[in-house]
């Protein structure tokens, strides 16, 4: 059997789905796992991870929410042969100190790094997506974004292009093995700037408040959230307020070999397929 199998984690997420469909356009062999695929993978049931493991050559890893469980997946990995790992991280992983924000991030970094595999990790700013398919979605339907971010600008990167870069890594063989990738979009926005480039491009009143993180967290276990994820969430605006991360890099058109997608186009996409519509 030819050891030529690509593993997608997570494939039924915003990255892994994108990346998969990728992968098999371009003919490469792609086994997807998820715990919704026919391909079951679960972080929290390791017994059924050999399985997804065996006859992979390199994996795309997206950590659980928990710090542990891929310093266990990266044993199994070498032991089933993988050659490679591509992690998804977090934009800064090495500068955030003492945040609570992203411990899972910085465990599973650990784990990769120090092993004993090619590896290549990928560290993102926050995704334009979550506009359109997470978190700030629905608030944004409603009519108002509110959350605990001022005046300090973020970088959001396109998930297409970190895609891309992924499909690149997984692919282009040891060109990028050893190296950690801090990923932008090519220029810094506020919230409140986001927002109204939202609203312009979807013909409505959208706009942009800003709250206290006590505010924002209460919000978040009304809907649902458990107060330890609402903490964690609000610990990346407190670290986003640093202003750590509000610059861009050019390492993304320098694995992608063209300039990122800025997040006008982002907006006008989304815009033009309805995502921010009345419900």
């Amino acid at each position: 059997m030819t050891r030529e199998n690509h593993l997608v984690l997570g494939a039924t997420g915003r990255t892994g789905r994108r990346i998969t469909a990728r992968l098999r356009l371009h003919g490469t062999p792609v086994r997807a796992a998820s715990r919704s695929s026919r391909l079951r993978f679960d972080w929290s049931e390791p017994d059924g991870w050999n399985t997804v493991l065996r006859d992979v050559e390199v994996a795309y890893v997206v950590p659980p929410p928990v710090p542990g469980p891929v310093h266990e997946f990266v044993v199994r990995a070498a032991a089933a042969g993988v050659q490679r790992l591509v992690l998804l991280s977090g934009r800064g992983a090495d500068s955030w100190g003492g945040s609570a924000f992203g411990r899972h991030m910085r465990s599973a970094e650990e784990a990769v790094r120090g092993s004993s595999l090619g590896w290549t990790v990928l560290r993102a700013s926050n995704f334009a997506q979550n506009f359109d398919e997470d978190v700030f979605h629905a608030p944004l339907v409603a009519g108002t974004l509110a959350l605990p971010a001022g005046e300090v600008p973020e970088p959001f990167v396109d998930v297409e292009d970190l895609a891309d870069a992924a499909v690149a890594v997984m692919t282009e063989g040891t060109r990028h093995a050893g190296r950690v990738y801090e990923l932008s979009g090519p220029r810094s926005l506020t919230f409140a700037e986001a927002v109204a480039l939202i609203s312009r491009a979807s013909g409505r009143p959208l706009r942009y408040r800003r709250i206290t993180r006590d505010e924002y967290v209460s919000s978040l276990t009304g809907q649902g959230l458990s107060r330890h994820d609402a903490d964690d969430i609000a610990a990346m605006f407190a670290l986003m307020e640093s202003g750590l991360l509000s610059g861009t890099t050019d390492e993304l058109a320098s694995v992608l070999g063209r300039a990122p997608r800025t997040f006008e186009e982002y907006v006008v996409r989304a815009a033009a397929a309805g995502a921010w519509d009345e419900r």
